[in-house]
Order: structure tokens, then C-alpha cells, then sequence
């Protein structure tokens, strides 16, 4: 494993759009993110909930939509805080402010550790702004 493996974070990317899964994952790389392998993708809450079983240590940061089919953005986060998550979380949706607002305060809440909300698209400087602080440590 080389140096640059250990200290890149992994990450949990929750949409059922394909292009914003896509656009996520780009942005990340974007932001210096490039070990494939440090990505898990799913394309809604129950196949998230799949994926995080699977793997063998929590995502460190969990990027998830908040409407989709099969456990929506918000029954994640009520299973996300049952298992404990302590990774941190960023919400984007194409939902009004009032439901970002929502959803961050619900997880909050709940004990989750909420990076912030993004309206969709993805914008690459407002995710930087979120993840970076949190990533260098």
C-alpha cells in the first residue's frame, strides 16, 4: 500500500440519477479523490445500506440524494444513526431549501455528523469547502 492509500478517504455516494452519481464521483476526483477503489456508489437508501454492510470500515464521508426510491434520503439517515454512523454526511437534492434544511436537521438530530446541504447540481467549490477541513486531519 502506498502512502497516498492510507490517507485517502473513502467515500459512500447514495443518488438513484446516474448523472448525478457520475457528476459526484468527477467532482471528487476532481478535488484530488483517485483511488476507485475508495468509492462505493448506490443508487438509493436500501442499496446504500447494502453497500455499507459490505465494506469492510464505514465510508469516512457519505455523499446522499434525499429523494429516492426504496428508502429515500431520510429512512437513511434514521438507519444511518441506528448503526452509529460517525462519518460525515452531505446532502444534495433538487428538493427546495426548506426540505435540505429538513434533512440536515432531522440528522442532525440524530446524532450524524451533517457536513451541509447542496442543491443539485453538485458544485465542485461548495463540496471542496465541506470536505476539505475534514479531510486533512
Amino acid at each position: 500500500m502506498t502512502t497516498t492509500e492510507l490517507t485517502q478517504p473513502t467515500f459512500l455516494l447514495v443518488d438513484d440519477d446516474d448523472y448525478s452519481l457520475d457528476l459526484a464521483y468527477l467532482t471528487l476526483v476532481k478535488l484530488g479523490f483517485t483511488l476507485a477503489e475508495k468509492f462505493q456508489i448506490a443508487h438509493n437508501g436500501m442499496e446504500g445500506l447494502c453497500a455499507l454492510d459490505g465494506m469492510p470500515q464505514p465510508p469516512d464521508f457519505i455523499i446522499c440524494d434525499i429523494f429516492m426510491p426504496h428508502k429515500d434520503g431520510f429512512e437513511f439517515i434514521a438507519e444511518l444513526s441506528k448503526r452509529g454512523y460517525q462519518g460525515g454526511v452531505v446532502f444534495v437534492s433538487v428538493g427546495d431549501s426548506q426540505t435540505l434544511s429538513m434533512a440536515s436537521y432531522i440528522a442532525v438530530q440524530s446524532g450524524l455528523k451533517v457536513l451541509g446541504v447542496l442543491k443539485k447540481p453538485l458544485q465542485q467549490d461548495a463540496l471542496r469547502q465541506m470536505l476539505y477541513g475534514k479531510v486533512a486531519s
